[in-house]
């Protein structure tokens, strides 16, 4: 429950609710990433034109590869909080080898 925590915001540990309803806090953190997911595609798409001209082409590039690797966190952890909500409310899943 404290890395599903760790995906939200620092305010949505002041509700002490989320504590007591982990399938609710899943199924938030879950909409939350998504939500950054979102936002780091759009930075991605916009870096060039938006701060392309303020600051030099190395570090651009340097920016782009942050925002590339946060990208692949988040989505990574936007699925790890999908799986943890199936969990909590029941599904079964089967090994695969």
């Amino acid at each position: 429950m404290l890395w599903l925590l760790d995906q939200c915001p620092p305010d949505y540990r002041a509700y002490p609710g989320w504590r007591k309803h982990p399938v609710a806090l899943a199924w938030l953190a879950g909409h939350h990433l998504d939500a950054q997911v979102i936002a780091m595609r759009r930075a991605w798409r916009e870096a060039r034109v938006a701060i392309g001209p303020d600051v030099p082409a190395e570090a651009l590039s340097e920016i782009l590869g942050h925002i590339e690797a946060e990208g692949i966190r988040l989505i990574a952890a936007s699925r790890s909080a999908r799986l943890l909500h199936e969990a909590l409310q029941g599904k079964v899943f089967a090994p695969r080898l």
